[in-house]
Order: C-alpha cells, then sequence, then structure tokens
C-alpha cells in the first residue's frame, strides 16, 4: 500500500504518519527527515543538497525525489509507505509517479486533510521542536514530559519563527494556492480520500484505519 498524506501546515500529517508507520509497519517518508539524513550521513546526493541548503536556497525537486527513491529501494518495507505531505506541486507529483511506476510502485491512495484557519493557528503557535532530532510536541495536546526538553535528547525546545499568527495565515494562503491543482490531479485519478484535519488525532486514525482496512 501506498499512501500520500496532504494538508496545509499543523493539518497533523506528520502525526498520522508516526502513527501508521508504527501500528502497520508502513515505510515513514518526510523529506525533511530523508535531508537531514542524506545530508549527516554524507552521502553523494546529500552533499549536493547540502550544497543548496548552505547558500540558503530550496533543494531542487530532483534531488528530494530522487533521495526519496533511494530510501524506498534499500528499505525492506518498499512495498508498503506513506509520503508524507509531498508531493506539492503537480510538477512533483507528476514526476514522482513516473519514478514509482518504473518501479511497479503506483501511488493507491491520497488522504487530503482538510483543515480550518483557527484549528492550524491555534496548533502551530503550541508547537514546538527539537534542534537534534526533530521530534514535534505541543504545549497543549502533545507536551514533553519535562517542560520545554525533548523527551529523546534531553536538549531545549524550541518554536520555530514562522510559528507566528500572521507568518501562518501567509503560509496557509501559498500553501492553498499552490494545492489547487494537486488537489484536482489525484481527484480525477479517483484516489483522493478528504478528512477534517480539525478533529483530534485518534479521531482521525480511527477513520484512516477503517478506511485502509
Amino acid at each position: 500500500m501506498r499512501i500520500v498524506l496532504l494538508g496545509p501546515p499543523g493539518a497533523g500529517k506528520g502525526t498520522q504518519a508516526v502513527m501508521l508507520s508504527e501500528k502497520l509497519g508502513f515505510l515513514h517518508l518526510s523529506t525533511g527527515d530523508i535531508l537531514r539524513e542524506n545530508v549527516k550521513r554524507g552521502t553523494d546526493i546529500g552533499k549536493k543538497a547540502k550544497a543548496f541548503m548552505e547558500k540558503g536556497e530550496l533543494v531542487p525537486d530532483d534531488i528530494v525525489i530522487q533521495m526519496m527513491l533511494d530510501t524506498i529501494k534499500s528499505s525492506g518495507k518498499k512495498n508498503d509507505f506513506i509520503l508524507d505531505g509531498f508531493p506539492r506541486t503537480v510538477y512533483q507529483a507528476k514526476k514522482i509517479d513516473a519514478e514509482l511506476k518504473k518501479l511497479k510502485l503506483a501511488v493507491d491512495i491520497v488522504f487530503y486533510f482538510k483543515t480550518s484557519i483557527s484549528t492550524v493557528i491555534k496548533r502551530l503557535t503550541g508547537r514546538r521542536l527539537c534542534p537534534k532530532c526533530g521530534a514535534n510536541y505541543h504545549i497543549v495536546n502533545m507536551p514533553p514530559k519535562k517542560q520545554g526538553i525533548c523527551d529523546k535528547c534531553g536538549v531545549e525546545l524550541y518554536q520555530r519563527k514562522d510559528d507566528s499568527e500572521e507568518t501562518i495565515e501567509k503560509r496557509l494562503e501559498v500553501y492553498e494556492n499552490q494545492t489547487k491543482e494537486l488537489i484536482d490531479y489525484y481527484s480525477a485519478q479517483g484516489i483522493l480520500k478528504e478528512l477534517s484535519g480539525d478533529l483530534d488525532a485518534k479521531e482521525v486514525y480511527k477513520q484512516l484505519a477503517a478506511i485502509l482496512a
């Protein structure tokens, strides 16, 4: 089963991807995690990505997609994976679809978490991240055991500069403009399922599990 999770920042994609990967044994593919891992390991493609990152530039789509494909090919779970928040554009979707089809691994289902602005703002302004392992926390919904400290690494958590209300609203506007065509793209294939991202994480997971079953 190949799954894509779509939704605006704060929709809960990452949380659901982690729950699905832990409970169903699926490979969790997050672009941020894959980029960090390749840069950390000093792979050839990681070095290429690092050159763009150090200049403050976006890593080109072709490099990101190749990293994902390399991760899929080297995994023992290559038949069952979750693309978390990727693709973001129709170009990316068509590109990765073409590459996956070469591997006979077409995307089976796409979940779109439609989420209200008020919910996204509430979630993101309370989000805290670990600078070392990238773990996500929330001061209300998913607080660490010790306030302000990562459960895994024991280092101080931080709040992203772009997790302010004003910046979040701008990010949502950009996301909506980018993904309109993407939603239509997957709808036309008959593989898009829309869920409410406003619901509690456990309730969303129940709905996901029921559909996948």
